[in-house]
């Protein structure tokens, strides 16, 4: 086999779908009740969240990141934008859109305390 036939596209060569090759699309794992329900509960267990509603991307659909007060964060894929917004509404969290605002300096300070903390091997303190 040649290099070149490698790239060839043939009817017995596996790849992407034929329109997701021909677009440079790609299929991304739809929100699911997991993800809600993960939400709901780790909203119920922290104070002081904030959601930040990411856009889509090529490689993601929109997603919702919460953070809490001392920077803990998590991230799901939500069904869009509006979901989103009213999820935080029924959940009395403000909302804002991370392409506007941006990604909070706690989140990024709590990522660096827990980098350290592994380092040392040990668990991250909370503040």
């Amino acid at each position: 086999m040649a290099l070149w036939d490698r790239f060839r596209r043939g009817p017995r060569m596996s790849g992407p779908a034929k329109d997701a090759a021909r677009t440079g699309s790609t299929r991304v794992r739809a929100a699911d009740k997991v993800d809600e329900q993960h939400l709901r509960e780790w909203v119920a267990a922290r104070r002081g969240v904030e959601g930040f509603v990411e856009p889509r991307t090529a490689v993601s659909e929109v997603t919702l990141l919460l953070v809490a007060h001392d920077g803990e964060w998590t991230r799901r894929r939500v069904p869009g934008v509006q979901w989103a917004h009213d999820f935080c509404n029924r959940h009395q969290v403000p909302s804002y859109d991370a392409a506007v605002v941006g990604i909070p300096q706690r989140m990024r300070d709590y990522n660096t305390r827990v980098r350290k903390a592994q380092k040392q091997g040990r668990p991250p303190l909370p503040e």
